[in-house]
């Protein structure tokens, strides 16, 4: 088992190995889930003259550079959103997870609907896997308290999971409304049990989280991050005519219907930061 943190139970567990300075004066563990745990650098010093004032000012808005830390163990792997590994520690394997032809096509079809890649890597063994920093916000969940239909999440915002959760496609109610509004047909929708990390542009602190009980919720633009699966999702226009969907300056709205959880982003667009952020296709 690997060891880090200032857990002084943990430090005193036999071990095959230490990670030292891992935590320091400028970086240190911000939260943890499971397995998962979200190392922040408060203060990034592999900086240049050239760009040492803008990473000081970014620093001090909160635009940090974070990173995933996943401990290991033979009861589970990890799957990652493809190219996110940057290093791992111990006796560590990584698969393809592809349990056959019909399984490849599945994941081929959800990578070309989603965004998302259609191979993720699964790494297996005991030891650690370290992801590859991001300027974007992690949000850490629990799969499991979403309910047994699990939570489906925007496009791009995937970035690993526990091995045991599920997933899977799950289509908008309206095919028409969809492409009107810009949106794409499909999302990926994440079951079962186990802990999930996604890159977001808003930091979980901030988001809005809407409960609603067979009732509706309607957001003007892309401003839901995650919804629970039970919810009936739809692009419509605001208003019951075109004339009134035109007098009202809105035009298509995203509207969620029935019982379940919704989080939402309280100003910015769910891809507004796509160009500031490093994530994992604009490595650093």
């Amino acid at each position: 088992m690997a060891v880090f943190g200032n857990n002084q139970q943990q430090q005193a567990a036999p071990r095959p190995f230490d990670i030292s300075k891992l935590e320091n004066q400028n970086r240190s563990f911000i939260q943890r889930l499971g397995r998962f745990s979200v190392l922040e650098y408060r203060c990034d010093m592999s900086v240049a003259p050239g760009n040492a004032v803008s990473e000081y000012f970014m620093s001090k808005m909160g635009v940090r550079r974070r990173q995933v830390v996943i401990q290991l163990n033979q009861s589970a792997g990890a799957v990652l959103q493809a190219g996110a590994m940057q290093w791992t520690l111990g006796n560590i394997d990584m698969t393809t997870g592809i349990k056959g032809a019909g399984d490849l096509f599945g994941k081929m079809m959800r990578g070309a609907v989603t965004g998302e890649s259609a191979i993720k890597p699964e790494y297996v063994g005991t030891g650690v896997v370290v992801l590859e920093p991001t300027h974007k916000h992690i949000i850490l969940q629990n799969v499991a308290t979403w309910g047994p239909g699990g939570m489906v999440v925007e496009d791009g915002m995937f970035l690993a999971c526990d091995a045991t959760v599920q997933h899977r496609l799950v289509a908008r109610s309206s095919v028409s409304s969809a492409l009107g509004g810009g949106e794409g047909l499909f999302n990926l929708a994440l079951a079962g049990s186990g802990v999930v990390a996604l890159e977001s542009n808003v930091p979980y602190e901030e988001l809005i989280e809407i409960d609603l009980v067979n009732d509706t919720l309607k957001i003007d633009g892309h401003m839901a991050v995650a919804w629970s699966s039970t919810l009936q999702f739809t692009v419509e226009r605001s208003g019951k005519t075109l004339i009134g969907s035109a007098s009202s300056g809105e035009g298509l709205v995203n509207v969620f219907r029935g019982t379940g959880k919704v989080l939402m982003s309280p100003v910015a667009a769910t891809y507004s930061l796509g160009a500031a952020a490093y994530n994992v296709s604009e490595k650093a």
